[in-house]
């Protein structure tokens, strides 16, 4: 088989080199190729030169793994085909193909905050999570089997039966939500999930699959103080490993005070001191009673409560949840300076202490995300490159508080090129210097998305 065409024209590679980080990298060459053979073809032929090799899609990543540092670029966004409702190529918008499975009355859980810009290659790559991974889980155990190009060219399918060409260093994770280092298994899948387009570059996708639900009913509720957040947050998850319990979201998401602020103008509530977004999913009537009842049992603003029992109230919902972010990302470009975010999760006894750390930040900041998880993003907005350097001087003091309370460095964007010195600090030289023998094994010239992970 053929090389696609290499791209070489600077205008054309300049919408390949930066990412949702605004990192900026570099690149001599860029190939779109059509097919798993055209893969093959282009990793081979990196592989007999030593030309580094990065895997990139729609580039929505946060740490740079798909950012190159020379090299060639391989983009999978010709690989966007939809075989059949469970089967698609790696380079299909994740919302598109999510939109096509829910109009024949199946489900697709993982929802990344953007699975309407981002690839289902690259959620699995990066095993990518959500609001609902509160009840289904990141994207691992929605994924049946891939098709794969192995770093020396070879075409495969791998599923859980499917062993690892290569030993697989074992360790223990840490009993949270997290994406970060390579998953201790013995099968292919499971390697590949997660490992950020560093053992494989994933061209085509098998997902499982569950009948959509019926009803969901959404509500946005505020609360005078975090305590009484903090209270009902309590109540809610008693039952979480219960089904009959009666109170089961599928997501619980948290905006701090400073976030509410920051959209006043899509939530003019002035007197909540945080708010807590809710979905249900139900049969017949909506559960509405029961969760106003847990509200006013936990002092909750009850009046204020929005409602979503549609598609429209649902969207609105949705957009003043992704406002945050959005928002956060325009004042970080108006500032000059690039963005300093946590993406730590703890487990459910350290999550009090965790948010009266991020409290404290000594300018101006932001704290969201997903509650049930533990696993909030606090956003650092500095405004001179000098409190830049504060911020990060600061993240790497979480960091380092995070993983002493049993958590992890990432819960959810992995670690790419810009959280290596996390990650060791996390699982320690030993276990990278192990993770790198894996990668000599599997990829001897080190082509393929050198510099990520470790």
């Amino acid at each position: 088989m053929a090389l696609p065409p290499i791209l070489t024209d600077p205008a054309i590679l300049e919408g390949y080199l930066s990412d949702a980080s605004n990192t900026r990298g570099s690149a001599e060459g860029l190939v779109r190729p059509a097919s798993v053979e055209e893969v093959s073809a282009v990793v081979r032929h990196c592989q007999q030169g030593a030309i580094p090799l990065t895997v990139t899609a729609r580039r929505t990543s946060t740490t740079a793994a798909p950012i190159p540092e020379g090299g060639w670029l391989l983009s999978t966004e010709k690989l966007d085909a939809l075989y059949a409702l469970n089967e698609a190529g790696a380079g299909i918008l994740l919302g598109d193909y999510q939109r096509q499975v829910e109009a024949a009355g199946r489900f697709f859980p993982p929802d990344p905050t953007s699975r309407f810009e981002c690839s289902l290659g690259g959620a699995v790559a990066c095993n990518a999570s959500g609001a609902r991974t509160y009840r289904y889980g990141p994207t691992r155990p929605w994924i049946e089997q891939v098709e794969v190009v192995l770093p020396d060219g070879r075409i495969l399918v791998a599923d859980r039966s499917t062993p690892s060409p290569w030993p697989v260093p074992q360790w223990v994770q840490p009993q949270v939500k997290t994406a970060a280092g390579y998953f201790p298994t013995d099968n292919l899948l499971d390697l590949l999930i997660g490992a950020e387009g560093t053992l494989g570059v994933i061209t085509r996708v098998w997902t499982r699959l569950l009948p959509l639900p019926a009803h969901v009913l959404a509500f946005l509720a505020f609360f005078p103080t975090r305590e009484a957040m903090l209270g009902f947050l309590a109540e809610v998850r008693a039952g979480r490993h219960d089904p009959q319990a009666p109170l089961q979201p599928r997501c619980i998401e948290y905006f701090d005070r400073r976030s509410l602020d920051l959209i006043r103008g899509r939530v003019p509530v002035s007197a909540a001191d945080c708010a807590v977004s809710i979905e249900v999913e139900y049969e017949g009537e909506a559960p509405l009673d029961v969760w106003f009842e847990a509200l006013v049992r936990h002092d909750a603003l009850v009046d204020d409560t929005i409602v979503a029992e549609d598609e429209a109230g649902l969207a609105r919902l949705h957009a003043i949840r992704h406002a945050l972010p959005a928002e956060v990302n325009e004042i970080i470009a108006r500032n000059g300076v690039r963005k300093v975010g946590t993406d730590f999760a703890v487990p459910d006894a350290a999550l009090p202490e965790m948010l009266a750390l991020y409290d404290d930040t000594g300018m101006p900041a932001v704290c969201f995300g997903h509650l049930g998880d533990n696993h909030l993003h606090l956003n650092f907005l500095p405004r001179t490159q000098s409190e830049w350097t504060d911020a990060k001087e600061r993240y790497m003091t979480l960091a380092r508080r995070a993983v002493a309370l049993g958590g992890t460095v990432s819960a959810e964007h992995g670690i790419g090129r810009l959280k290596r010195a996390h990650l060791a600090m996390m699982v320690g030289e030993a276990q990278v210097e192990a993770w790198r023998a894996l990668r000599k094994l599997a990829d001897p010239n080190g082509i393929l998305g050198r510099g990520v992970i470790v």
